[in-house]
């Protein structure tokens, strides 16, 4: 089995049965065990044991996001104006249990369609939130609109007992993590790594294998987290996508990942695939 990451696994049993049923998703929202979600500054409230937080229900909650044991679990839509990166959100992921981050996931990612898909891009109308929330529909041409998903490759280079990783601009000091890019229309999982290390790194590669994913909601992307084998090892950054890229070790790798003073760079943090890559790298 491929292993797991942060934000991977079921979350809540996401009653996909009932999404069609709103006069039972209504009666559920009645029921005395029912809560909803608690927001701020346009993230699910975690709170200081790095549980998510639920309220009693009231007023308007369109998003039902299924059960919890016997609990029907509901969401309001929070406020659009907040910003939906993840730098913005960064001490509540370091807190967040990882049992709650399936949910959170879910939750924002679902939240964030919703902020910015409010119109039909059929025809322009202003749309509602229909399906318990799992989609939008139009009252003007009857188009119905799903939440996406967009893919990203998120991957390793490997060159016998060393791993290509780079930094991006935007990353903390000495940060390095794995290469990583949207997968374009038109092409394949591999096709996408195979480009995306090529035009970051100059490095040719072959033998694309898959590790493992991970959904990230920021706004809403899922990561799919790969490794390959480098043809050649001689660097050719691109400047306008990262401000370095080098070559490490087993042992500078491990290093990394343990913490361990002097080590040559700062590690992903744990709710990133990229911890989950060079995990599974040391462990191969």
């Amino acid at each position: 089995m491929p292993p797991e990451a942060f934000f991977s696994g079921p979350g809540l049993d996401r009653a996909d049965q009932l999404r069609g049923q709103p006069e039972a998703i209504a009666d559920l929202a009645r029921r005395p065990n029912a809560r909803a979600l608690l927001w701020d500054n346009g993230a699910p409230v975690v709170a200081p044991d790095g549980k998510l937080a639920w309220q009693p229900i009231a007023g308007e909650t369109p998003l039902f996001l299924g059960f919890e044991g016997e609990a029907p679990r509901f969401s309001a839509l929070p406020d659009g104006g907040v910003p939906v990166n993840a730098r913005a959100h960064w001490g509540l992921l370091a807190q967040l249990d990882e049992a709650e981050a399936p949910l959170f996931a879910a939750a924002l990612s679902l939240a964030n369609w919703h902020r910015r898909h409010g119109h039909c891009s059929v025809c322009g109308t202003r749309t509602d939130p229909n399906r318990g929330g799992w989609s939008r529909a139009c009252p003007t041409c009857q188009a119905e609109h799903y939440p996406r998903s967009d893919p990203v490759v998120i991957m390793l280079a490997e060159d016998g007992d060393r791993l290509l990783l780079g930094r991006q601009p935007t990353y903390p000091p000495g940060r390095y993590s794995a290469l990583a890019g949207f997968v374009e229309p038109g092409e394949t999982i591999e096709a996408a790594v195979t480009r995306e290390i090529g035009e970051e790194a100059g490095i040719r590669v072959a033998d694309v294998r898959y590790v493992a994913s991970q959904p990230w909601p920021f706004p809403s992307s899922l990561m799919i987290g790969c490794t390959s084998t480098a043809l050649d090892t001689e660097i050719r950054i691109d400047t306008t996508e990262l401000d370095d890229a080098r070559w490490f070790t087993r042992d500078e790798v491990r290093a990394a990942m343990e913490g361990r003073p002097g080590a040559p760079f700062e590690a992903p943090p744990r709710f990133a695939i990229a911890f989950t890559l060079l995990n599974h790298w040391l462990d191969a």
